[in-house]
């Protein structure tokens, strides 16, 4: 007797897919079939004896033609999107200007290039070099693409029977059955595995080590970030100041702590955000008496030094106690506008400076919430406070800041706020005791990031630092890819010179031998130096590499689960961007290239380490706010500057006239660099099909398309 069977429900399951085919020749009709079923095809236990079951051959036929008739659709719908795409790249190279070539437009209005001892040409000379390394790697990978292939079509695999390489290659002298690409190949294959896959896995295993010291770094920082979060840890003062703003005098209800702060504006040739910025900080409530507000304008412009002078005379007429700085000889960058305002004889009389750069926009409650943590505490130097973006959904460049961003300040900032009372000054934003400063040496030229150096410093003779993530002010992110690629160049690029000045001083500093490790090994090295290394050299380099030298591996878990578990712990602070964690992880990879140059430049002091290149700012979170206020009240109510429109409109018919007169064309980027990595990683991506390398393929792939979008100028504002 046969045993019962459990799979009752097999009995009445309807077995295929309906389809209904509808033949436009009027010879056929209208038929109803069923999809074949996995025993129509398969033989299983169920069927392997059955008969008498004879499918219907037509319909079987009809439902593979169906499914090779879609399959023709989704290839043909491929075809078509990879021909306009190419058609959208070809028309964007024919009308771009590469980043190698001149660019008369460089510096405009919105952004000043200085080089330091004009050493322009040597930065080029450096740009070309690193662009011709990129080359050659490009060519002799597409060389070895095609070799590959023309072997692997050979048939020429390690367990070809005729080749047994584990027995002649350290033979003397080996022959082949084949002809002359055999023996070519053979002695490809023996120079690649015992000279060159040795050195490449000694360097793609340095480079992991170094990518699991940093992911543990960073999950260290996210578990005290958690831990601040569970505690609900933040710095507290010690007094909470009222003011009454009815009162001019500046009464208060539970403290009269009202120190003298001077606020300063420094800008240059930011004609887009100098209105909003000064409002704002003409907004702040504390007493006049004891504010002075000093705008530095470092102009070359003399319409937009015009138009800056003119803001302030207003609000020097409403009362605001805020004067115009402008400087003769603009040396030392904003390093050099701020001492030259430190200076002046009435800055003696003041006890704090807060910087705001030209896009910030405080709110009116800033320094009631920051000053009062300095009183009664005189350890504390610096009181930061976190920056929140206006136009952090305009595009897909701006949401990647975001969560970048939202890290740094969420995670790493507040971290080594509460735990080690020491973190990079963001140079606005931020609230200095005069006193520290005076006693750190002030602010110095000698790098591109002023406000790094003057924080170290500060550190090192034993200062504190406060930082708020529930205070925020407003700014803008750069829209523009040339606008973020500058600046992220000089954000990793002065580290570098000033970690080559300050290693003595930090060395023979009197802090705690802890306190020395942290600033010269996490601070410096590892955040600054080894993650821009080992990003560009694992992902740009080793890994296309090691498709065309496949004895040196690299594990998948290298490749994706660690990536993107980092992208995950790094998107945590703003929830809100989990659909961008892929092209979060490939931007990133993608930036390793700027970040990497930036690094080298610093460090060994060529020429573009010392470029500084005002960002570009477009004065979105403007842009209705003074009509608005305008249409509420035509009057100068306190904290609105109502425009000059006649002046505006002549300034507008003015710039309109003189672009006619230049008629100069805008022209899209070209990143030669990017693209050439775009080339290689798609030709390895190519290479890794021959070895059926799933994980590696899509990694190569998606990183490569992404280094493609980058390097034509796709993501981020458009400029046609």
């Amino acid at each position: 007797m046969a045993p019962p069977t459990f799979q009752w429900w097999e009995k009445e399951s309807h077995r295929g897919t309906p389809v209904i085919v509808k033949m436009e020749n009027p010879n056929y009709s209208m038929v109803e079939i069923e999809g074949p079923s996995e025993e129509d095809v398969f033989l299983t236990p169920n069927n392997r004896n059955a008969k008498g079951r004879g499918k219907n051959a037509k319909q079987l036929t009809w439902v593979l033609l169906l499914k090779a008739h879609k399959a023709v659709g989704c290839l043909t719908s491929i075809g078509s999107t990879t021909f306009n795409l190419f058609s959208a790249i070809k028309r964007r190279l024919h009308s771009g200007r590469t980043d190698s070539e001149e660019d008369d437009d460089g510096n405009d209005d919105h952004t000043q290039e200085i080089h330091h001892n004009d050493d322009a040409n040597e930065n080029q000379t450096v740009k070309s070099r690193f662009y011709s390394f990129i080359k050659l790697f490009l060519w002799f990978s597409v060389v070895l693409l095609g070799f590959e292939i023309a072997a692997y079509f050979n048939g020429w695999q390690f367990e070809s029977p005729y080749l047994n390489f584990q027995q002649h290659f350290h033979l003397p002298s080996f022959e082949f059955e084949g002809g002359l690409f055999d023996f070519v190949y053979s002695r490809w294959v023996f120079i690649r595995v015992e000279y060159l896959a040795p050195p490449l896995q000694f360097l793609a295993n340095a480079c992991i080590v170094l990518f699991l010291i940093q992911s543990v770094d960073r999950l260290v920082l996210c578990l005290g970030c958690f831990w601040i979060k569970f505690k609900k840890i933040k710095p507290i003062p010690k007094g909470e100041i009222v003011l009454d703003v009815e009162s001019s005098g500046g009464s208060t209800d539970k403290t009269n702590y009202f120190p003298m702060v001077l606020v300063q504006i420094p800008m240059c040739n930011e004609k887009e955000v100098y209105q909003q910025s000064i409002g704002a900080v003409c907004n702040l409530d504390w007493p006049k008496s004891n504010m002075l507000i000093q705008v530095l304008d470092d102009s070359d412009d003399p319409i937009t030094q015009l138009l800056i002078k003119e803001e302030v005379q207003k609000w020097q007429q409403e009362g605001a106690h805020i004067v115009y700085r402008h400087r003769v000889l603009r040396d030392g960058y904003k390093a050099g506008n701020l001492k030259s305002a430190m200076n002046c004889s009435y800055v003696k009389d003041y006890e704090f400076v807060v910087i705001f750069d030209a896009d910030f926009q405080p709110n009116p409650d800033f320094l009631m919430k920051t000053v009062p943590h300095f009183k009664d505490n005189d350890e504390i130097a610096l009181v930061q406070a976190r920056w929140s973006f206006v136009n952090k959904d305009e595009n897909l460049l701006t949401r990647l800041q975001y969560i970048n961003l939202s890290f740094h300040f969420e995670v790493e900032q507040q971290v080594n706020g509460i735990f080690l009372n020491f973190f990079g000054f963001n140079g606005t934003a931020g609230i200095w005791r005069i006193k520290a400063l005076e006693e750190s040496g002030g602010w110095l030229e000698r790098t591109t990031v002023e406000d790094m150096d003057i924080a170290v410093r500060a550190h090192l003779h034993g200062w504190k630092f406060v930082f708020l993530n529930d205070v925020e002010c407003q700014c803008e992110l750069p829209e523009s890819y040339e606008a973020y690629r500058k600046q992220q160049h000089r954000w990793h690029s002065g580290p570098m010179q000033l970690f080559r000045l300050c290693l003595p001083d930090i060395i023979h500093s009197k802090i705690s031998v802890g306190k020395k490790a942290n600033m010269i090994f996490l601070f410096f090295l590892l955040r600054k130096l080894i993650l821009p290394f080992y990003s560009f050299t694992l992902f740009c380099i080793i890994l296309p590499m090691t498709m065309f030298i496949p004895e040196a591996e690299l594990p998948p878990w290298v490749v994706c689960y660690i990536p993107a578990t980092m992208s995950f712990l790094n998107i945590l602070p703003a929830p809100k961007s989990f659909p961008f964690i892929v092209p979060y992880l490939l931007f990133e990879n993608t930036m390793s290239v700027t970040k990497f140059n930036a690094m080298i430049s610093g460090l060994f002091q060529l020429g573009s380490a010392y470029e500084w290149v005002v960002t570009k700012k477009s004065g979105r979170s403007s842009e209705g706010d003074l009509v608005s206020l305008v249409e509420k009240d035509p009057k100068h109510i306190r904290g609105v500057s109502v425009p000059n429109l006649d002046e505006m409109e002549k300034e507008e018919i003015r710039q309109k006239q003189q672009r006619v007169s230049e008629k100069k064309k805008k022209h899209n980027r070209i990143y030669t660099k990017e693209l050439a990595l775009a080339f290689l990683l798609l030709t390895a991506s190519a290479r890794s099909l021959l070895s059926a390398q799933g994980i590696h393929f899509y990694f190569l792939l998606f990183q490569g398309i992404s280094f493609l979008m980058v390097g034509l100028d796709l993501i981020g504002e458009q400029v046609e």
